[in-house]
């Protein structure tokens, strides 16, 4: 899928992920398989959340993400039916085992939030940030370089979105 070196040291002390080459697209798909996805575009961001509704929704104690342009991301067979509060953000789900597969957030149609555990190959996948710490079981625990007690504000999402793309960027694009 990526190949990379786990948060290497920087001088500036930052754990980063170091990707070398993203070998797009990626493929990814729900429990019984019937919903498939593909992945054309590079993340954006990775990321943990430990709120209880994540908590709740994924049974366990935090929800794993991959951010991605919309124009990166499709359904490539199957359904989703939309789950969780039904309200906002669109929680979507595979119609027939429920699996929880991606959000699309309000107001930024242009995102997906995949579950990166269902990604074909997630062993290159490893939180950039955590967000919602407070609400957080207090064993559980990430390597992620920032950590958040509830989300980031709006105006930080450019710098960490920076951030990332210079520790994640591939240092090779060569054929995957």
């Amino acid at each position: 899928m990526a190949t990379r070196a786990p948060h290497a040291a920087h001088p500036d002390g930052q754990r980063r992920i170091v990707v070398i080459d993203w070998k797009l697209p990626w493929e990814a798909g729900c429990r019984c398989d019937r919903l498939r996805m593909t992945v054309s575009a590079p993340p954006l961001i990775t990321m943990a959340c430990h709120c209880t509704g994540c908590q709740r929704m994924t049974g366990s104690a935090f929800s794993l993400s991959v951010l991605l342009p919309a124009t990166g991301f499709s359904i490539t067979r199957g359904e989703t039916v939309i789950g969780g509060l039904h309200g906002s953000p669109r929680h979507h789900f595979c119609s027939y085992c429920m699996s929880w597969a991606f959000t699309r957030p309000e107001g930024l149609e242009h995102l997906v939030n995949l579950r990166a555990t269902l990604l074909d190959d997630p062993s290159w996948f490893s939180p950039f940030m955590e967000t919602c710490t407070r609400e957080k079981l207090p064993w559980a625990t990430t390597p992620a370089v920032h950590s958040f007690e509830g989300m980031p504000v709006y105006e930080d999402f450019p710098r960490l979105l920076e951030e990332y793309a210079r520790g994640a960027t591939p240092a090779s694009r060569g054929p995957a």
